[in-house]
């Protein structure tokens, strides 16, 4: 059992170091497929032109965010049943499996089957990390803590950019390697088994759903019949939905736009494109590790406020910054912060905001429907972009999607220095 304590000690860190390793190779795996998607059909299609390899590629990360919002949800509901501790060992157990099978694939429609399966072993990761982390951790700590686990998806991404550097040269199979690593997180399965222990909160509140001291329904309909945590999960929906819509829209364009301002000054647009990559996530990750800080001393709500208010200000200057490459990658980097680091609020708030017994599964609905309910803006974008004349001006149009999260925030509690709802 895992003790909540005013301290910070051995307990607390094992549990945080856990998730954050699980939610690392989360990151570590979606950016991988991302990375050598291209090499991967074109070694079961080497004849394919340019738009067939794209659209397989597009296919097989299609079916990795399918399975990531499909286990998420099951998985968040799973780890309110039978525990937070043994569904982070589930999760990580399947995506380290699927994975090693993905390292295997012998076509096209078995990679795009395999990355399915991952995804929904790694949707089902982050609410139970989460869970674990909030419901561990003393209330005076609990957001920076939650800031860091969540800083674990930026270091995935520069882990395997780096590793894929070194990997690529060796050959036309060498994408292979990556799915390989991928299966590292089962070493730790051991030490989750040994080290970390049940959270306490979420014991008792089992323990009474066994004594039938609490009535309990299934956790969905809890969620919807009860009126105040309904409205809350409505209200933070709302929020995800921008958060996840935005982000992929302007991670889907940067690229590209980098890309043609390096070419205008002469220099390569590929190697600029992914520097872009590494820019914007190199600002989240400040965004995330300084969510908890920022959070803990003004309080959620405002933290919250200025995140969003520092996205719509981003699009801003992302719209009025020359098109030359040292500005415009500046930019890229606040953008990072406040469009990919602004993902932090999701951990530090959402577990303050729902009881004990539906914890999971309220934050894995909001986090993983989030996708869901934002699935049809990333297509969009292609529209966006062309009636709107460019990357800059859809940038600021997408960035301003903010101000709906600024007016659902207005109907969302403070929760600093409050304990976690039992």
């Amino acid at each position: 059992m895992t003790e909540v304590v005013g301290q910070i000690g051995p307990i607390q860190r094992r549990v945080l170091a856990s998730s954050f390793i699980g939610w690392m190779f989360d990151g570590f795996e979606t950016s991988t497929l991302i990375l050598v998607g291209g090499a991967a059909v074109a070694s079961f299609l080497p004849d394919a032109d340019t738009d067939v390899v794209r659209l397989n590629v597009g296919t097989a990360l299609g079916a990795t965010l399918a399975g990531w919002a499909v286990g998420g949800v099951i998985g968040s509901i799973m780890a309110d049943y039978v525990g937070r501790k043994k569904m982070l060992m589930i999760s990580i157990a399947g995506y380290c499996a699927f994975t090693a099978l993905t390292a295997a694939s012998y076509s096209i429609g078995a990679l795009i089957a395999l990355r399915f399966l991952t995804g929904l072993f790694l949707g089902s990761e982050w609410s139970t990390g989460t869970a674990l982390v909030a419901e561990t951790w003393p209330d005076h700590a609990r957001a920076k803590a939650l800031g860091i686990m969540q800083s674990g998806y930026g270091f995935g991404f520069f882990l395997a950019a780096g590793l894929w550097l070194v990997i690529q040269p060796l050959g036309p199979e060498a994408w292979r390697w990556m799915f390989v690593i991928g299966v590292l997180p089962a070493i730790g399965l051991v030490y989750i088994r040994r080290e970390v222990g049940e959270s306490r909160l979420w014991e008792d509140a089992a323990a009474e759903r066994r004594t039938g001291a609490i009535k309990r329904d299934f956790t969905v309909f809890e969620l919807v019949q009860d009126r105040e945590a309904r409205s809350r999960a409505i209200a933070t929906l709302v929020m995800s939905a921008v958060t996840v819509s935005v982000f992929y829209a302007i991670s889907a364009l940067t690229g590209p736009f980098i890309g043609a301002l390096a070419a205008q000054e002469g220099r390569h647009a590929p190697s600029w494109a992914s520097i872009s990559a590494l820019v914007y996530n190199a600002g989240a990750i400040v965004g995330y590790i300084s969510a908890g800080f920022v959070a803990d001393a003004l309080g959620r709500k405002r933290y919250m406020n200025l995140s969003f208010i520092g996205a719509v200000a981003s699009g801003i200057l992302m719209y009025f910054v020359p098109q030359a490459l040292v500005p415009a990658l500046a930019a890229v980097f606040i953008l990072g912060i406040f469009t990919l680091g602004v993902f932090s609020w999701m951990p530090i708030y959402l577990p303050e905001l729902f009881a004990t017994r539906i914890r999971a599964t309220a934050s894995g609905v909001v986090f993983n429907l989030g996708r869901l309910v934002a699935f049809p803006l990333p297509i969009l974008t292609a529209f966006l972009f062309a009636e709107l004349g460019g990357y800059q001006s859809t940038v600021l149009v997408l960035c301003c999607l903010y101000i709906v999260s600024i007016a659902a925030l207005n109907f969302l509690p403070e929760t600093k220095n409050s304990h976690l709802p039992s």
